[in-house]
């Protein structure tokens, strides 16, 4: 009877599958037949929809004090010029604040301090590209003099660099089929893939203000960007 137990036991322990066993064979499985490694790019072409330009007051006084009050005074302006315009507090960012003091400098003599330097800049998202030129020159009627920008991208570009993927995918794919016909074999399977990219390809189209001579205000033309996303594919031919 005992005998009969622990045979019973050992034929249940045998039946048991082994997970770590079999886990560790599919990592390591070889490929049968020919190995193919391609690597393809796809991309899609957006209008963008967001502009980010830096713009600041830059002010001198004799004091640091009323070089820093009068920056903070002339920013309140321009904070104020971009809430009537319809910005966002969200999309309004203190970039930067710098107070340096100001030196004269004259022969045979030690340098003399004539005042300070202050500047109060913030970061802005126009998320209207079409009006952002119109609100540049309404924060500059407000005391802005110092505008940099602007970086023109896509809000939410994942559904666009999706479509992205799925050409690089198909570009893949099509070339794979291309060398398995050349060889007079057939894809049998994707091995692996991986993904490299989904980014702005970098130089960008270069966003462009300017002003038109009629009415003398600032425009923004968008343009077109590129999003590109590059895949890694490897497959097996037989």
């Amino acid at each position: 009877m005992r005998l009969t137990l622990i045979a019973a036991c050992l034929a249940a322990a045998a039946a048991l599958p082994a997970p770590a066993t079999a886990q560790q064979a599919n990592i390591n499985q070889t490929i049968a037949g020919t190995r193919l490694d391609i690597n393809a790019s796809g991309e899609v072409n957006r209008v963008p929809d967001l502009a980010i330009i830096s713009a600041g007051v830059v002010t001198r006084a004799t004091t640091a004090r009323s070089a820093l009050q009068q920056a903070a005074h002339k920013m309140a302006r321009v904070r104020a010029a971009l809430a009537k315009a319809g910005v966002a507090d969200r999309d309004i960012q203190t970039s930067k604040i710098n107070l340096n003091p100001d030196y004269a400098y004259e022969n045979n003599r030690p340098p003399r301090l004539t005042g300070y330097n202050a500047s109060n800049q913030v970061t802005v998202k126009f998320r209207d590209i079409a009006n952002a030129g119109e609100i540049l020159d309404a924060l500059v009627a407000e005391g802005a003099n110092s505008i940099n920008g602007p970086t023109l991208t896509i809000d939410k570009p994942q559904a666009a660099l999706d479509e992205a993927r799925t050409r690089a995918i198909a570009a893949a794919r099509a070339r794979a089929d291309l060398y398995a016909r050349s060889l007079g074999m057939r894809v049998v399977r994707v091995v692996a893939i991986s993904e490299s990219g989904g980014h702005f390809p970098s130089p960008p189209p270069m966003a462009m203000m300017r002003a038109e001579a009629a009415d003398a205000s600032t425009k923004i033309d968008p343009g077109e960007q590129t999003l590109q996303v590059n895949v890694a594919m490897t497959f097996e031919l037989q």
